[in-house]
């Protein structure tokens, strides 16, 4: 063993070092209050404490009829003044009511000069110059908090959109208007605030079922356990099952066609032809032809005849496939250790995700308040130019576009690191799935040398090495971090560019230009194979590497070449393998599924008593199924990178031995057998 790929690993150190330097820099210029906190007018946070809006943590628009849409809200970019407040309006009010009446009923000032701007106490000041300086909303009308942010208090009576059980509203510049005149500020805002109240009794559904949860997901850990042990056995009946099943199938279909084509022959009209009665959008039509039946009979006649000539020329292929399973559970047996393993990967995956997402967040944070031109008026030349909030009322701004207001916009700078945020959140991205590609590189690498030195143990399991995966694991992190580390750097930047692929179809999906969209569209295949492609060379590469210890490029090289030279052996196996190991998915999630669903619906009277009193049941079911299906996945991936492994060896035995006393065969007995090659070797006691 020596050292493979070093300028690569040099390389990916002096990356990490600087991910880790850029995560400082991020650390240092960001500030995830801006994502917590909503931002008032003045850039100020509502909520933060040891400031002036410490208990003032909703934010307030002083005329929501300005805001387009409910994006328009969340992105602080609606043209309105807005408000730190400590609560939302619970009625409706209007400024010119509140204060022709302030005299007699100072109760209602008081409380309607809460939604003002701070400081704001002069109800004497004329209703223009108010409305002009938005020192208070025109109106308020009763709301409700939702992201932090007053919205109206939608709901819906006899069908009618109502709010607070009216049906129209004063808008404070003398008109009545309809509250169906809010939805277009506010569309879809009532429906995201039911999925909350939605949101919150499944919160409440997972804090009282999360130890059942947890217990079916350790039955789910047990049973893919017990499948992988069974494997070593059943591997052949299952298949055998399912093939003889599929092949009955089919002639049943065959007979089924021959019966309905022989049941309509005299049929008045059966013995027109497709052609004859053209396109029809009702298909029942069709199946009342005999044309139809006898295509139908004979394209299920070629594919049963296709699936028992496959049998027939394939049948030693795959009792190769078969054995291998069996041999792989047999593989597992003797190093239990590695079905654990793929939480080590799990960890480093969660740990480049959460550095990723922090990152992330603190880089989108960078930068100092941007204030821009709000202008009620459409012309007004100066709209969304920045400005300053300080001296925004000394400059002719006011006079020019009566109304304008310098309110906060977004955080941003014109410093050099700003300028490139764009670039380091792209260099963020690039870097993090580098990392996840080389966590999982690291653990197809260090199974594929637990299992290579199984496969190569003369005398099994008597010459299998003494901790094989944590040697394994050594091997890989102290010669072949390089190696490694290519190989996730080139499927690093093929996922980069699908990355900014999809980016490029999100932003062009409005466009009518077809050409664009279809160039793109090939584009997104074309890399998305191309990724197929290189997961599966990879793949190959890391058990090579486990294997000679060569560089990736030697390695991908070979493993290729070896997988070419028995390629039909390899669609077998492949196709073999997947059909089992997604059995066993199906079998494991599905039965755990069938138990919870009879537990959280109390229909095992054993258990009645104990099941919590849930909103939804589906939400613990649900959650069991899929976590099922996840942890059979963890289990089933460690089979499948072992029956990988050692088909590659099994290849290698091939070429490399003869079963001579010089050169002995490496592979099982059962393997030997089902080959018909010369006797194995006597192995030394």
């Amino acid at each position: 063993r020596h050292c493979t790929d070093v300028i690569c690993c040099v390389i990916f150190i002096v990356v990490i070092l600087g991910y880790i330097a850029l995560g400082v820099v991020a650390w240092v210029h960001g500030d995830p209050r801006k994502v917590i906190y909503p931002t008032d007018s003045y850039g100020q946070f509502c909520g933060q404490r040891d400031t002036l809006n410490e208990n003032k943590s909703i934010l307030f628009y002083f005329n929501i009829l300005k805001c387009a849409s409910p994006v328009v809200l969340l992105n602080l970019q609606c043209p309105t003044t807005q408000l730190c407040v400590s609560k939302c309006p619970d009625r409706f009010a209007t400024y010119i009511d509140v204060q022709a009446s302030y005299r007699y009923r100072p109760d209602q000032w008081n409380y309607f000069r809460q939604f003002c701007k701070p400081g704001f106490n002069n109800p004497r000041k004329s209703v223009a110059q108010v409305l002009r300086d938005e020192d208070c909303p025109s109106m308020i009308i009763p709301s409700r908090p939702f992201l932090k942010r007053c919205f109206p208090d939608f709901s819906t009576k006899n069908g009618v959109l109502t709010v607070a059980n009216q049906t129209t509203f004063k808008d404070g510049r003398g008109k009545t208007r309809n509250v169906t005149d809010l939805r277009e500020a506010a569309n879809g805002i009532n429906n995201v605030l039911d999925a909350r109240s939605v949101g919150m009794k499944i919160f409440e559904d997972y804090a009282i079922s999360w130890y059942w949860i947890l217990i079916g997901l350790f039955i789910a850990m047990m049973l893919s356990l017990l499948f992988l042990v069974l494997l070593r056995f059943t591997a052949g009946v299952l298949f055998w099952v399912f093939i003889f099943g599929v092949i009955g199938i089919i002639g049943y279909g065959i007979w089924h066609c021959y019966w309905e084509y022989d049941h309509l022959k005299g049929i008045p009209g059966s013995d027109l032809t497709v052609y004859d009665i053209g396109f029809q959008t009702d298909f029942k039509v069709y199946l009342q032809l005999r044309q139809t039946w006898l295509a139908f009979m004979i394209i299920l006649c070629g594919v049963e005849v296709i699936i028992i000539l496959m049998l027939i020329f394939l049948r030693n292929r795959i009792r190769i496939a078969i054995a291998l399973l069996k041999e792989g559970s047999r593989a597992i047996g003797y190093i239990m250790s590695t079905l654990f393993y793929p939480i080590v990967t799990f960890l480093l995956i969660a740990i480049c995700i959460s550095y990723w997402a922090v990152t992330a967040v603190f880089l989108a944070t960078s930068g100092e308040p941007v204030y821009k031109v709000m202008a009620n008026q459409t012309l007004c030349k100066y709209a969304n130019l920045t400005c300053d909030p300080e001296t925004f009322n000394t400059t002719n701004v006011t006079k020019l576009c009566p109304g304008a207001q310098c309110t906060f916009a977004f955080y941003g700078g014109e410093s050099l690191y700003h300028k490139y945020i764009f670039i380091f959140q792209l260099a963020n991205a690039f870097v993090f799935l580098w990392l996840v590609n080389f966590a999982i590189a690291l653990g197809q690498c260090t199974l594929a040398g637990a299992f290579a030195s199984y496969y190569w143990a003369y005398r099994k399991p008597a010459d299998i090495p003494l901790w094989p995966l944590f040697s394994s694991f050594g091997r890989a992190i102290r010669y072949h971090t390089g190696s490694l580390a290519f190989g996730a750097l080139i499927l690093a930047v093929v996922q980069l560019i699908r990355v900014i692929l999809e980016y490029l179809d999100h932003k062009l999906k409005g466009t009518q230009n077809s050409v664009t969209r279809f160039l793109l569209c090939c584009l997104q295949c074309c890399f998305w194979c191309l990724e197929k492609f290189l997961k599966f060379i990879n793949r190959n590469a890391y058990i090579m590497i486990a294997i000679y210890g060569k560089n990736f490029c030697t390695s991908a090289k070979e493993a290729f070449f070896l997988l070419m030279r028995n390629v039909v052996r390899v669609a077998v196996l492949d196709k073999v393998t997947d059909f089992l190991l997604f059995l066993g998915k199906i079998l494991v999630a599905g039965g755990v599924g069938v138990l919870a669903f009879f537990f959280f619906t109390q229909r095992i009277p054993v258990f009645a008593q104990e099941v919590p009193m849930l909103n939804y049941y589906w939400v613990p079911l649900l959650t069991v199924i899929i976590g099922s299906y996840l942890v059979a996945h963890g289990f089933f991936s460690v089979y499948a990178m072992c029956v990988d492994t050692l088909f590659l060896c099994f290849c290698e035995d091939l070429e490399r031995n003869d079963g001579s006393t010089a050169k002995p065969y490496f592979m099982s007995a059962s393997l030997h057998r089902i080959l018909g090659k010369k006797k194995l070797s006597p192995k030394k006691a």
